[in-house]
């Protein structure tokens, strides 16, 4: 699938895992607007990708959603336009602001998440619930202050690596972590941040009854997609992990 003005979108061989996966592109800098996209979002969207003050985020969350709703249409067999997106209840309070979702009966087919930022975005299909997260590697002091949030354990870890390792494998962790409330829909909390593994290392701890993955994205970025297993599993045999996912290109024009 590719988009117009200059959006180049990528399809990763997740489909073992339970996702299909796509990376999204912002458009080139002079690029103008993409109005066909434009016009496949409902009011909603509209009015938040108006209120963006940046012209590179504006243009990012529009293909990015803009993309999200063609691929829900090409799944559900309607016009992009007429998905109907809602907001489950929360696990938490109960509250309206829980994991987005396709309204009516079409949300339990299929499950969806996306996430961008800085000039990229990912997005995940599944028919089950999922999550994904891809985040800009931050400078060293960011990342240090942010990982104060972390378990016990993930900020043991990342204190016996090299003052140089840090900013990427607390990147790993931060990306795995926001997949999986995303995908429980429990959304970031201190609470949540401390209170589950994923670990920092190049293969992320596993939890039981999920499929936790890292995702393969350009340097400078991570990225990570988790999905409900369909069988919950504990106990010795439950997975530690997958090997990450390839991203193939269809038409990035080398831009990174």
């Amino acid at each position: 699938m590719s988009t117009a003005a200059g959006v180049a979108v990528c399809v990763a061989a997740a489909e073992r895992l339970g996702a299909s996966l796509w990376t999204v592109r912002a458009p080139a800098p002079d690029a103008p607007p993409d109005v066909a996209l434009l016009d496949v979002l409902d009011a909603a969207e509209r009015r938040r990708a108006a209120a963006l003050r940046r012209p590179a985020e504006r243009a990012l969350y529009v293909a990015a959603h803009g993309a999200l709703r063609r691929l829900l249409g090409d799944r559900l067999g309607v016009p992009p336009a007429e998905v109907e997106l809602t907001r489950l209840p929360c696990p938490g309070c109960g509250g309206p602001h829980g994991r987005p979702a396709v309204a009516g009966s079409a949300g339990d087919a299929v499950h969806f998440s996306l996430s961008h930022t800085a000039g990229l975005a990912l997005v995940a299909l599944a028919a089950r619930p999922v999550g994904v997260d891809v985040e800009r590697v931050p400078e060293p002091r960011l990342a240090e202050d942010a990982a104060r949030s972390l378990h016990r354990a993930e900020r043991a870890e990342l204190a016996l690596l090299s003052a140089g390792a840090r900013p990427g494998a607390f990147a790993r962790c931060w990306t795995r972590k926001e997949a999986y409330l995303k995908a429980t829909g429990e959304g970031l909390s201190g609470d949540a941040l401390r209170g589950h593994f994923l670990g920092t290392g190049v293969r992320p701890a596993g939890l039981p009854g999920w499929t936790v993955t890292d995702v393969e994205v350009p340097a400078g970025w991570a990225a990570a997609c988790v999905v409900r297993d369909p069988v919950r599993v504990s106990g010795p045999g439950a997975p530690r992990g997958r090997r990450r996912v390839p991203c193939a290109s269809t038409g990035s024009r080398g831009r990174r």
